[in-house]
C-alpha cells in the first residue's frame, strides 16, 4: 500500500466523500481496511501510512484528512503522540484509535491526546465503519467492554460533579456524550432539540474548563463526572 519507502500512498479523493486517512504498520490490515473504507459511498481513503511520520509528511504537504484511523503501537512516533500532532496540526480532523490493547491507562493517554474514539482491532468490519460515521457525525465511538471497565472502576462521584456545578441535565448529557451518542441522537434520546443540546454542551465545556468532546469525556471518566 506504500508506492515508495518513506511515502504515504495518496490517490485523488471522489467529492463529497468524508476522507479517511489510516496509520497502521501491518500491510495486510492496513490493505484490508482501506479497502474496506473505499467500498463506501460516503467514504474515501486518500493516505494509507505505515508511521505516523508519513503520514504528518503528507499533512506538511497540504493534506487535510475529515478523520484518521490511527494505531496506538507505532514504529517511530507512537499512535498517542500522533494523535496530539495531528490534533495540532489540523484541529479540524478528528482521530480514532485503534489498538489491541484495552488498558485503562492508555485510553485516558489517547482521550487526552484528542483521539475522538478508541476501538479494538477485533472490532467487526460494519462496527469500524458505523464509527467512522459516527466521529463524522460528531460523535465518540468507544468499543464497549472498554467503557464498561472504565465506568465500573471510577464509578461515579456527586462530590465531584458538585465541585464543578453540573446539573442533571448536564450530567445526562455528559453520560451521553461518554456513550459516544451524536448531539443529534442526545437530543433525540432527551426529547430536546439539537439546539438545547449545543447549549447545554458549551456550558459544560465551560464548567470543566475543556475545548472539545474529547476533553469534557477525559474528565468525566477520570473525575467520576458520570
Amino acid at each position: 500500500m506504500i508506492d515508495a519507502p518513506g511515502s504515504p500512498c495518496t490517490e485523488k479523493t471522489p467529492s463529497g466523500r468524508a476522507t479517511v486517512w489510516l496509520v497502521e504498520d501491518n500491510a495486510l490490515y492496513l490493505a484490508t481496511i482501506r479497502e474496506l473504507i473505499n467500498e463506501q459511498d460516503d467514504l474515501s481513503c486518500p493516505v494509507a501510512a505505515t508511521s505516523c511520520e508519513e503520514a504528518l509528511q503528507a499533512l506538511d504537504l497540504g493534506g487535510i484528512p475529515d478523520m484518521v484511523l490511527m494505531d496506538i503501537v507505532l514504529p517511530g512516533i507512537d499512535g498517542i503522540e500522533g494523535a496530539r500532532r495531528f490534533r495540532s496540526a489540523s484541529p479540524t480532523t478528528r482521530v480514532i484509535m485503534l489498538t489491541v490493547h484495552e488498558e485503562r491507562d492508555t485510553v485516558f493517554e489517547a482521550i487526552q491526546a484528542g483521539a475522538s474514539g478508541y476501538l479494538l482491532k477485533s472490532s467487526p468490519a460494519e462496527r469500524l465503519i458505523e464509527s467512522i460515521r459516527e466521529v463524522r457525525d460528531g460523535g465518540a465511538p468507544l468499543n464497549a467492554h472498554i467503557a464498561r471497565k472504565l465506568l465500573d472502576t471510577f464509578g461515579v462521584s456527586q462530590v465531584a460533579r458538585d465541585k464543578y456545578g453540573i446539573t442533571e441535565r448536564e450530567t445526562q448529557i455528559l453520560q451521553h456524550m461518554v456513550d459516544g451518542l451524536t448531539m443529534r441522537r442526545i437530543a433525540d434520546r432527551l426529547f430536546v432539540s439539537p439546539h438545547t443540546v449545543d447549549t447545554h454542551i458549551r456550558n459544560i465545556y465551560a464548567k470543566l474548563h475543556v475545548h472539545s468532546r474529547g476533553g469534557a469525556v477525559a474528565k468525566a471518566l477520570k473525575e467520576r463526572l458520570v
